[in-house]
């Protein structure tokens, strides 16, 4: 399956690793074109960061391996998109 975008829920320590380690991290896994950190919430020892990474045939094992690496730990994958195009969510309205 060509993964081509993947949304993570991710979680850091406050002091180690620092954003850019995780970056350089995931930007080394087979398959990464970009990516995209956003630190959703700060607690007292924790980081909360939402990655966006996307690109062609992403090897998603290799990019959680790259993540936990850095001491990072992946929560979830709260998004994922596949195939020959990628497709945009359109969001219900209830």
């Amino acid at each position: 399956m060509n993964i081509r975008r993947v949304l993570l829920d991710v979680d850091k320590a406050i002091q180690r690793p620092e954003i850019i380690d995780i970056a350089h991290a995931i930007d080394a896994a087979p398959g990464v074109a970009g990516l995209n950190i956003t630190v959703t919430e700060i607690d007292v020892q924790t980081v909360g960061m939402d990655i966006t990474v996307e690109g062609d045939n992403i090897d998603l094992d290799a990019l959680f391996r790259a993540i936990e690496s850095t001491g990072a730990v992946v929560h979830s994958v709260d998004e994922l998109a596949a195939g020959e195009r990628l497709v945009e969510r359109i969001a219900r309205k209830r």
